[in-house]
């Protein structure tokens, strides 16, 4: 069962950005763009203003500008901000990091499934952030390089139970770019996931805006009516169909949370196992009681829904390179997805023996 405080930290995960509007008054005296702005954002430095500004997340009367920028009057100045954490409460702990890549800019980790993202309520250590406020601690004893004290460079998060890549910002620079690749929405992002039943037609795209749900605040929900939430769009692919669930791929043009999670269950396919949103019902299959312990089988293998973030495109923050990086899922969803194809491969060759045909 999902906790309070694991509901907390992933339903957290869609505000992750500020969105100020400053008009400049008229009795404004002549001031530049950084300075007015660091004066008006609390708790924000002025390298950090001129990182966003550098980044093209702060304009002004709609247009880039250079933060030497003198403002004027009646100016309007437009700013998304990525929220820094305070992280001086953070336990720096020796917990091993998967680390796929790293160099003086950003670091990609394997996060493991079952591991929170960033400490909440009952969750105050045994998190990433508190894995890289070890490692980054280890590494400035040893080489001097300072770590970042804003949650750890944390640009985005996925939920506890979903493995695969997440990208970590080392500097206050890197992270203002990646967070505006993030809200433009140009990263590349694609998840592996194991779904009831085969998503007709085997390509497409779902959208729906999605918020959190009216009734139950641990939840979100998807709204059709386009009014309420926020707008999000998930494309889809049948990679391989076991007829009763099928190995899909997903790729990402909004990041919000629990997003292929909602879109799924309302398309009609939740994910295997996926407790909070009817997926942890037998949808799909045959009455018999051996497909009944076969699917609880399954569960056991993989206590957990079935989704995995396997890969992650983005322009580096300093270089301006195109880098992908993409990894398998673990071990025990592999095991999952060949159990299946087990039971599919047995189920034909007993038709066959029986001379029957194989009805959904």
């Amino acid at each position: 069962m999902h906790t309070m405080n694991e509901d907390q930290n992933e339903i957290a995960e869609d505000n992750e950005y500020e969105i100020m509007q400053f008009v400049i008054d008229p009795k404004q005296g002549t001031m530049r763009l950084d300075q007015y702005l660091t004066d008006r954002i609390p708790k924000v430095s002025r390298n950090k203003i001129q990182n966003a500004i550098t980044a093209g997340m702060i304009t002004l009367n709609s247009k880039p500008v250079k933060s030497n920028y003198k403002i004027r009057p009646g100016d309007i100045c437009d700013v998304i901000f990525p929220k820094f954490h305070d992280s001086d409460d953070i336990i720096a702990e020796d917990i091993p990091l998967d680390i796929l890549y790293e160099d003086d800019h950003i670091m990609l980790v394997n996060k493991k499934p079952g591991m929170v993202v960033h400490p909440a309520g009952g969750h105050s250590n045994g998190t990433l952030v508190n894995a890289l406020a070890g490692y980054f601690g280890k590494q400035r004893t040893e080489t001097s390089a300072p770590p970042s004290r804003e949650r750890y460079g944390l640009v985005h998060r996925i939920d506890k139970e979903t493995s695969g890549i997440l990208i970590i910002a080392k500097t206050d620079f890197a992270h203002v770019h990646l967070s505006k690749q993030f809200f433009d929405h140009t990263i590349e992002r694609e998840y592996m996931a194991l779904v009831w039943g085969e998503p007709l037609p085997n390509i497409g795209t779902i959208t729906g805006n999605i918020g959190r749900d009216p009734h139950n605040r641990h939840k979100m929900f998807l709204f059709s009516d386009g009014l309420q939430g926020k707008h999000a769009i998930t494309h889809y692919e049948l990679i391989e169909s076991f007829y009763f669930v099928s190995l899909i791929k997903c790729k990402l043009e909004t990041g919000r949370t629990h997003q292929i999670r909602i879109h799924l269950k309302h398309h009609g396919h939740p994910l295997f196992n996926d407790e909070r949103y009817g997926g942890d019902s037998i949808l799909k299959g045959t009455v018999f009681t051996k497909y009944k312990q076969f699917i609880q089988n399954c569960y056991k293998m993989v206590p957990r829904f079935a989704l995995h973030a396997r890969s992650l495109g983005f322009i580096h923050p300093h270089t301006n390179e195109k880098m992908f990086f993409e990894i398998p899922p673990p071990d025990d969803f592999t095991q999952l997805v060949e159990k299946w194809r087990h039971y599919v491969s047995h189920r034909k060759e007993q038709l066959v023996d029986n001379n029957e045909v194989w009805e959904d």
